[in-house]
């Protein structure tokens, strides 16, 4: 009560202004990986929906308290899933800080597939804890925290800290992404279970045309990833190595983003806990691991978005395919930067 009591006297201290989001998230997303011996073919599709209520003042601090409701496609529930929202933002640049049960979309969308897979979006919309970030011009390092289990008897402790960034001089970047993922045990398991220790850094040094070559993205890079996978009951350390390089085309809508991976296999106890300790993409567990992702943005504004997807996998010496179609719409009653006009696929080629 002490304490609702002096948030309200902090807060009658300043000018507050309501402030609210409405997102609606929807996805389908097809796997033809019959075959393989790390993937499982399924198809995954539903829509989120994610509003949001608030109070900003000082044109720095936000409250922000909502919730995100799955619907899965062809399910007889209203809702599979829901995730609260609930979380305090700092907007003062050059920081940017968030705590509290946070959209994933907004601050780690980043990180490459073999940190968090496609799925991760869909089906974890929602981190619990925090981050910081720091940005000047295009260069930014941040810290995150996702606790991701609380220990009962039917579920591990489980929580991610992480930390990543990125610096631009010209036409030369490096860059850097990492984590440290700890699962525990259940609370007074009745078979004893091992923690696992998981983690995951990649340093790569890329080059970026973009700016100066008429393209939405014309950029490659090229790194080095070290995993370090442990059971703490059996001690060792494991730290599978590889190289892993990106290329990224984008002219008018229509793109390639290719990722290619050669190396030693990774998530080395896979078999023991699956993607309840592994959240990076299965085909990571290969040595050789190319992938090639055709897309066309039909839509892209500062509100809507609408991407199809078509991938190409080439693992184990077979070539599967992927589609998968997004269609995102984003509102809310927060000033915007003036940007660019909008624009449908159609006006860019015809």
């Amino acid at each position: 009560l002490l304490s609702v009591t002096l948030l309200g006297f902090c807060l009658s201290s300043y000018a507050q202004e309501f402030v609210w989001k409405a997102g609606v998230h929807s996805f389908f997303d097809n796997t033809e990986f019959s075959g393989s011996k790390v993937q499982t073919p399924q198809t995954m599709a539903g829509v989120h929906l994610a509003p949001q209520l608030g109070l900003s003042w000082q044109k720095k601090h936000s409250i922000y308290v909502g919730g995100d409701l799955l619907q899965e496609f062809g399910s007889d529930e209203i809702f599979e899933y829901y995730d609260p929202i609930i979380y305090y933002e700092y907007a003062g640049k050059p920081f940017r800080f968030y705590m509290g049960a946070i959209p994933r979309q907004m601050i780690l969308d980043k990180y490459p597939r073999m940190f968090f897979q496609d799925s991760i979006n869909n089906y974890r919309p929602v981190i619990n804890g925090f981050f910081w970030e720091y940005t000047k011009k295009n260069n930014y390092m941040n810290v995150w925290l996702d606790w991701t289990g609380r220990q009962s008897e039917k579920k591990n402790e489980a929580f991610f800290m992480g930390w990543s960034g990125r610096y631009n001089y010209k036409y030369l970047y490096a860059q850097h992404f990492g984590y440290m993922f700890h699962f525990a045990k259940k609370k007074d398991p009745v078979i004893d279970e091992a923690i696992h220790d998981n983690g995951l850094l990649l340093t790569s040094i890329g080059l970026d045309f973009a700016k100066d070559s008429g393209f939405e993205k014309l950029e490659i890079n090229a790194g080095w990833s070290v995993a370090m996978d442990r059971d703490r009951e059996i001690g060792k350390w494991n730290r599978p190595q590889g190289f892993l390089s990106e290329a990224k085309i984008e002219y008018k809508g229509i793109g390639l983003f290719n990722t290619l991976y050669l190396g030693e296999a990774q998530q080395i106890y896979y078999n023991d806990h699956n993607t309840n300790l592994y959240w990076g993409d299965s085909f990571y567990r290969l040595k050789k691991y190319d992938r090639a992702d055709i897309y066309i943005n039909f839509l892209k504004t500062p509100v809507v978005n609408i991407k199809f997807i078509c991938s190409l996998h080439f693992a184990e010496s077979n070539v599967y395919n992927q589609q998968a179609l997004y269609a995102t719409f984003d509102l809310d009653n927060q000033p915007k930067k003036k940007e660019k006009k909008y624009k449908y696929i159609w006006d860019n080629w015809f």
